[in-house]
């Protein structure tokens, strides 16, 4: 069960089975068409993009249980009751970490991650958001960049940060992470709003010591202030 662009990637290995897939925006309908089908004795895998606990649909799942008042219950205990569910999540590889790897090391130090899709969430606190990380000198992962019918987020969040970062600050371009079509870019924050930029895409804007070398882009985690490492013991 999920939405139908993640369950196309994975055709192969569900052959024989079930499939129900619905568009983007039916979210609450999965999900409570999976808890149904649970509560009925039937098992069933939601299926989300990356790791089904960060901007995915684990926390739905919760969420509505909460709301029903359905027990849920670990798979480790064998305590399942009737009118319970006994859930998994089972962890996979997010954009934030598959794209860093594609990068180099951009995230070897501290940083924050955040969606610029205000469907769920206000602008004013995206906005607010943005504006803190970059106060705090965090790497800034964007999510949910630009859409068809949503374009202007990136422009305004890229204003926000440029306030508190220089203009050569490093930022690094992953599109469709280790999928068909996979795209890796690395240019320069002043040039963010030319780049060609959509929902495939995670944005990667370094801190203040985050820098590019070659093809790479890496942050140092600080050994550099403390260990001698440009010599050979």
């Amino acid at each position: 069960m999920g939405y139908t662009s993640y369950v196309d990637l994975i055709k192969e290995l569900i052959s024989g089975k079930k499939i129900i897939s619905t568009s983007m925006k039916k979210e609450v309908d999965r999900v409570q068409a999976a808890i149904e089908a649970s509560l009925s004795g039937s098992c069933c895998a939601i299926i989300s993009s990356g790791d089904p606990g960060i901007y995915a649909m684990a926390g739905l799942v919760f969420e509505i249980c909460k709301k029903r008042s359905i027990q849920v219950i670990k798979p480790e205990s064998g305590l399942e009751k009737e009118g319970s569910i006994c859930l998994e999540v089972v962890p996979g590889i997010p954009a934030v970490a598959s794209g860093a790897s594609l990068l180099g090391a951009p995230l070897t130090h501290d940083f924050a991650c955040i969606s610029l899709s205000d469907l769920l969430t206000p602008w004013d606190l995206i906005e607010k958001r943005i504006e803190h990380a970059a106060i705090a000198d965090f790497v800034i992962v964007l999510f949910n960049p630009k859409s068809k019918k949503r374009a202007w987020q990136l422009n305004k969040a890229q204003d926000i940060i440029l306030k508190y970062r220089n203009d050569d600050t490093p930022v690094g371009l992953v599109k469709n992470a280790m999928r068909k079509k996979q795209s890796v870019l690395t240019i320069s924050l002043k040039d963010l709003h030319k780049a060609d930029v959509d929902m495939l895409t995670t944005v990667f804007i370094g801190s203040s010591v985050s820098e590019k070398y070659l093809d790479y882009m890496y942050t140092p985690r600080g050994y550099s202030g403390k260990y001698d490492i440009g010599s050979v013991k």
